[in-house]
């Protein structure tokens, strides 16, 4: 076989060199060393293969043989015990061929001629009539025979322990031999090798260490092309100008990944919103021709107000992300409108926190949770219930929370809406849709906590970070 040529003066030639040395001979001792192993192996396992299965043969042949053959002389039961009788005999068999120690050969060959005799005691008794002369058969045969075939299994066994003793001080001293015959030969192999080894080592690792140190650079963000890192080896060269034009390629592709996404999220943002618009619009057209059609052209005319001022909130200036103050006014026009369709079950107090009127937040957030508020909670109630709105902040996380004293959940019902609002199910598209618009805004950077008690109302409480400088990304 004809071996791969190596510049020597190249890093690989000098690798392969050092490499060759080491291991041919080491592979020479390891072949050597494995050969005996593998011969002591096979005695050792020999042996224990055969302790075990004498063992599982002794645990159980003679109680099931003396109870099957009492069983039938006493006219309990008329099988006799053929099948433990030949499966002895061929465990025997099985030893008596695997065997090489003499004494244990003796014993496992006394087992089978016992069994033989067994056969024929067996035989004798079911041609015996008469209790009292199957009995005295039994007594004076079975019992023995089943005695002495299990003294017999225990002879085999210790001469056996003791064939594994003696091949374990053997391998014992074989062991140390070939431990020092190793360590000695590894120290002059060693020696030999550490000068060569220090000078490769050298010419591989100050190369390295500059390439480790400017991949902790890209890691941390700096992927402007530098000037490669000098080496002896081209390799290395070529692998520094790899790195460095992957991280030019990186930073050009990030920044277009980056503009790629706030594209896509802006049209998320949009889609969400008007999937939400359109639902609340037609709503409130319809309370308005009914308020119309009934006479009621006062409050018609507030609510066609309110939805103005309402719509004039929802469009921003065309915003995804606005202040607290505009989605507080937002909502509450919401509010006004809803109040004048459910004037006999709504009602509402509103109070935000005025320092926080210039937090930023996505448009429509407060907006589902209200509506979620209204026709889960209270319009099942009977009688007149409560939203709550209010805002505080602490340690940097402004918290929003939306309480009702509506009909509220029992833990099976919140349980499945906590898992409709985590799992985006369209059947709950309003806090679905607000969760979302959260997540594409913050990333992890909040929390959505649903709490209801059956009979007391629910609580749709948020926290989001403090901001008061729109990301330059937000609405682009």
């Amino acid at each position: 076989m004809k071996l791969p040529h190596y510049d020597k003066k190249s890093i690989s030639g000098r690798m392969y060199t050092l490499i060759k040395n080491i291991f041919l001979p080491m592979l020479a001792l390891s072949v050597f060393i494995l050969f005996l192993l593998i011969v002591y192996y096979l005695q050792y396992s020999s042996v224990s293969s055969n302790i075990i299965k004498a063992s599982g043969f002794n645990q159980n042949f003679k109680n099931d043989v003396d109870l099957k053959m009492y069983y039938f002389v006493s006219g309990s039961s008329d099988v006799l015990p053929w099948e433990e009788v030949q499966t002895a005999q061929e465990l025997a068999e099985t030893l008596l061929t695997n065997t090489k120690n003499s004494e244990s050969r003796n014993a496992i060959s006394s087992v089978l001629n016992l069994c033989e005799n067994l056969n024929a005691s067996i035989e004798k008794i079911e041609n015996t009539t008469g209790y009292d002369n199957r009995m005295e058969q039994l007594e004076t045969n079975i019992y023995v025979i089943t005695e002495l075939i299990e003294e017999y299994i225990y002879t085999y066994l210790y001469y056996e322990a003791g064939e594994i003793a003696s091949l374990q001080q053997n391998l014992k001293y074989w062991l140390t031999t070939e431990i020092i015959v190793a360590v000695l030969f590894m120290i002059i192999i060693a020696t030999a090798s550490v000068k060569n080894a220090f000078s490769i080592s050298k010419s591989i690792t100050d190369p390295i260490d500059a390439l480790s140190t400017r991949v902790e650079e890209i890691g941390k963000g700096d992927l402007e092309e530098k000037t490669p890192v000098e080496a002896d080896d081209v390799k290395l060269i070529s692998l520094s100008n790899g790195i460095e034009q992957m991280a030019g390629k990186l930073d050009r592709q990030i920044e277009l990944n980056r503009q790629e996404q706030i594209r896509l999220r802006g049209i998320e943002l949009s889609l969400i919103q008007a999937q939400m618009n359109p639902h609340f619009l037609y709503n409130t057209l319809d309370t308005i021709v009914w308020l119309i059609e009934t006479g009621k052209n006062q409050e018609a005319e507030e609510m066609v107000t309110s939805l103005s001022t309402y719509f004039r909130s929802s469009l921003s200036h065309g915003k995804d992300i606005i202040t607290l103050s505009e989605e507080t006014q937002h909502v509450r026009s919401y509010l006004e409108i809803q109040q004048v369709r459910y004037k006999d079950v709504l009602d509402y107090e509103i109070k935000m926190d005025e320092t926080l009127n210039k937090c930023l937040i996505p448009k429509m957030t407060l907006q589902p949770m209200v509506e979620n508020a209204i026709y889960h909670g209270l319009k099942s109630k009977r009688g007149k219930g409560t939203i709550y709105i209010s805002s505080s902040i602490a340690y940097g996380s402004v918290t929003i929370r939306v309480e009702d004293t509506g009909v509220g959940m029992d833990k099976e019902a919140l349980e499945k809406l906590r898992e409709q609002v985590a799992n985006g199910d369209a059947s709950g598209f309003g806090l679905v849709a607000a969760y979302k618009r959260l997540g594409l805004v913050y990333g992890s950077d909040y929390t959505f906590t649903i709490d209801s008690e059956l009979n007391a109302g629910t609580a749709i409480t948020i926290r989001i970070p403090y901001k008061t400088e729109e990301p330059n990304d937000a609405n682009d």
